[in-house]
């Protein structure tokens, strides 16, 4: 399939599609007259790496996880996975913790400005 299907496919805009093949996160066959040709595979790859930014991860992260030699340094590859799982894991904490304070100060302002309108009337 050509850039336009695979675009179409994924819901990925033309302009990211050629980013992440900048990035080196896919690899698309190039066809003679230099147009790209995409596989199923590629389908996939383009989930896993909208997955990953959904997540917090960085281009360059995915691309370490997506270029570790698994057959070579299989120990090597699921420790990285499992550092930057974690330290996914730690920021989103943190990032609940502010949301929950922030929702706790905004209940009682909301809370405030209730009994000030049933106060008047």
């Amino acid at each position: 399939m050509q850039i336009s299907e695979l675009a179409e496919k994924t819901g990925v805009s033309l302009r990211s599609l050629r980013y992440y093949e900048e990035k080196k996160l896919v690899t698309p066959q190039r066809l003679e007259n230099g147009y790209r040709q995409y596989s199923e595979i590629d389908v996939e790859q383009i989930r896993m790496i909208q997955l990953y930014l959904r997540m917090g991860l960085k281009t360059n992260e995915i691309a370490d996880l997506f270029h570790c030699n698994w057959n070579k340094n299989k120990d090597a590859c699921m420790q990285n996975g499992i550092r930057k799982g974690e330290l996914k894991l730690t920021e989103i904490r943190e990032q609940i913790d502010i949301l929950r304070k922030a929702e706790m100060q905004l209940m009682e302002v909301v809370e405030d400005l209730k009994n000030k309108v049933r106060g008047e009337q």
